[in-house]
């Protein structure tokens, strides 16, 4: 049986024990924490600065299709570049970054070439439903280009799993407006990949 002080020496013994762990699992928390928060280089934080106001283009463009044709298309694909938008404005949370989009209203951007991009968008756009869905197609052919780009770039897997998901959705919004395009009899040539590399696009689920 434990006397009273062998008991007092097994309670001292569990509560050093238990302290040590602790300060060993904050110690690994913290350093996992400044693991995590390494800055972006230059080019990497300048990239994400401008995916974020380019995920933008892409859900004002087709917010503005809706409008105009009443497609659900546009507008589920709308919903779906806010969630990007989102997944962006958080990375630029944790790294600190300053976000560019001081006004969320429709056609309204820091970067004065997406601004001007934006209105020749619209402007095609509005000239058939079948033009709407082609400049669709054109935007989601640019990000899948530019974000090949920065996962190409960039050096952190943080910022890689969120890029790499954004290019997963921009797949499958090209697939989805080159299908409402075909539906209605249309036809569509790549405009900023390769042929090829639509064809693939077209020819895949993932």
């Amino acid at each position: 049986m434990f006397n009273l002080k062998t008991l007092k020496s097994v309670l001292v013994v569990s509560l050093l024990t238990a302290g040590s762990l602790s300060v060993a699992a904050a110690g690994t928390a913290q350093a996992a924490t400044k693991q995590t928060l390494v800055p972006l280089s230059p080019a990497e934080a300048k990239t994400l600065v401008f995916m974020r106001e380019e995920e933008k283009l892409a859900r004002d463009v087709y917010l503005t299709s809706d409008s105009e044709w009443g497609m659900t298309v546009f507008s589920n694909i709308a919903a779906s570049e806010q969630a990007h938008m989102d997944s962006i404005a958080r990375l630029l949370t944790r790294y600190h970054l300053k976000d560019p989009i001081t006004d969320s209203a429709v056609g309204v951007f820091t970067n004065n070439e997406l601004r001007v991009t934006y209105y020749e968008l619209i402007t095609r756009g509005d000239l058939s439903v079948m033009e709407a869905l082609r400049v669709g197609g054109f935007i989601e052919e640019l990000d899948i280009k530019d974000l090949s780009l920065a996962i190409a770039q960039s050096r952190h897997p943080d910022v890689i799993r969120v890029y790499e998901n954004l290019m997963s959705g921009s797949r499958n919004h090209l697939r989805a407006f080159l299908k409402a395009l075909r539906q209605r009899g249309g036809t569509y040539t790549a405009q900023v990949l390769t042929q090829s590399e639509v064809d693939a696009i077209l020819a895949s689920t993932r």
